[in-house]
């Protein structure tokens, strides 16, 4: 069972940047989609983006122009890039198929002061 755990969170000021990275203890490079969601206090988790495994992305609404999903199939690696960040972007983000199908890591906490 692949096991994947999130790193890079921390506290920013809103309009700053995070950069978030995923690794996965198994190959990733068979499966067709890698995400990264998010889950805000007292709110379900979300999917925010996600990229094949031929480079197509696709990102919800609130976060289009500000996060930049990549994948390393060679270092079994997700990232999610993040600029321009809002206090609304506050959440714990874990990364996982699309949809899910591994077990969920322990995430990463991103908090944006406003």
């Amino acid at each position: 069972q692949v096991q994947l755990v999130e790193s890079g969170g921390g506290l920013v000021q809103a309009g700053g940047s995070l950069g978030l990275s995923c690794v996965a203890s198994g190959s990733i490079s068979s499966v067709f989609a890698m995400g990264w969601y998010r889950q805000a206090p007292g709110k379900q988790r979300e999917l925010a983006a996600y990229v094949t495994k031929g480079g197509i992305t696709n990102y919800v609404d609130s976060v289009k122009g500000r996060f930049t999903i990549s994948r390393d199939n060679v270092k079994n690696t997700v990232y999610l890039q993040m600029n321009s960040l809002k206090f609304e972007d506050t959440a714990v983000y874990y990364c996982n198929s699309a949809p899910e199908k591994f077990a969920w890591g322990k995430g990463t906490q991103v908090t944006v002061s406003s």
